[in-house]
């Protein structure tokens, strides 16, 4: 399985998501808890289990900014500090539960899970498509039973839509062109970029844009390590005029956006979102890239629990075999346990 990094940003929720309601999500195998305040709006992450007898915060209920334990009343405010216990005046010294960072970003909600004294919402990486004027996005969460480096390796080598995503946006050319890497081992970034000058166009595009023959496509990712997974996705017909710049043709823009979020040692939260520059008032080619990527996401979703479940009855010691369309997989791999290891490290000072 691959280790947490747990000093890390990453992805609990999408905006909408987080509200009067208490929600409950795992990150890092952590129960956690959340809800938007009443005083301020901004989101709260306590630890969802009560200190009394470990009933989870996110089945019980608000009193105005506290958190009233559904099965004995103990009651929490926003720092996670017991405020109130049944049945006597004095609070126990030990009452109460561990109160997260949370930052809200690009419509996302990001949770620290590791050392809150490393938090700093600066160190966040942007995904400003998601909700900038002029664009339209899609968005949903898929939960998978796998680990969730398997689903890093499935982002960063997309030669797989050839085969697993036929029919919706594989086309023989993305397995067939080499792809280009770049990595920035300090910054956690990788970099892997596949153009193609002439492919078929794929339903996903030909079904949205109308464009009916071949077309050059780009596809430009950038993985923030751990959870951030961008694919800045160009596509034009062949021979359409270049841009104004003088750039390479590509007349439709399309972001597509993954958090990559791990929740337990086996399973991991995907969040996806399509957003789009072009025509972003038809509702018919919202739908249609919602409906479509849905199946994406769930045909990828199907083949890791399958992978997942194959890998359980490997034995051990098995080889695995790596080629040139895994550079990126392996770099990322390399920068998450680098990422691991430093967030073992004691702080400095500390012994």
């Amino acid at each position: 399985m691959t280790a947490f990094a747990r000093n890390q940003w990453y992805v609990a929720a999408y905006s909408e998501e987080i509200g009067r309601e208490l929600l409950g999500r795992t990150i890092l195998g952590e129960p956690l808890v959340f809800y938007r305040a009443e005083e301020d709006g901004t989101p709260v992450a306590l630890h969802d289990r009560c200190v009394h007898r470990r009933y989870p915060l996110s089945a019980s209920g608000l009193d105005g900014d506290r958190i009233v334990c559904g099965y004995h009343g103990f009651t929490y405010d926003r720092t996670g500090t017991c405020v109130y216990v049944p049945g006597q005046k004095r609070v126990p010294r030990t009452a109460r539960v561990a109160a997260y960072p949370v930052a809200e970003q690009d419509s996302l909600v990001w949770v620290w899970v590791g050392d809150p004294a490393l938090a700093d919402p600066d160190t966040i990486p942007r995904a400003r498509h998601l909700d900038s004027p002029g664009w339209t996005t899609v968005r949903g969460m898929e939960p998978i039973d796998a680990d969730y480096g398997l689903l890093v390796d499935n982002l960063l080598d997309l030669s797989h839509e050839t085969y697993l995503h036929g029919g919706h946006i594989g086309t023989p050319e993305v397995a067939e062109t080499p792809i280009t890497t770049e990595v920035d081992e300090g910054a956690g970034v990788v970099r892997v970029s596949r153009h193609m000058a002439d492919a078929e166009c794929p339903p996903f595009y030909a079904r949205s844009t109308g464009i009916a023959g071949r077309i050059t496509r780009r596809q430009d990712i950038e993985y923030h390590a751990p959870c951030l997974y961008l694919l800045h996705s160009r596509i034009a017909p062949v021979g359409a005029a270049p841009e104004p710049d003088g750039g390479d043709p590509h007349g439709f823009h399309t972001e597509i956006t993954y958090a990559i979020t791990p929740s337990t040692g086996g399973t991991v939260y995907d969040f996806w979102a399509v957003s789009r520059d072009w025509a972003t008032d038809d509702a018919e080619v919202t739908e249609f890239l919602r409906a479509n990527n849905h199946t994406v996401v769930m045909q990828d979703v199907d083949a890791l629990n399958l992978l997942q479940r194959t890998l359980g009855t490997e034995r051990t010691g098995y080889q695995e075999l790596s080629i040139d369309i895994d550079s990126g997989g392996l770099a990322a791999r390399r920068i998450l346990a680098r990422l691991v290891e430093e967030g073992d490290k004691p702080a400095e000072g500390v012994r």
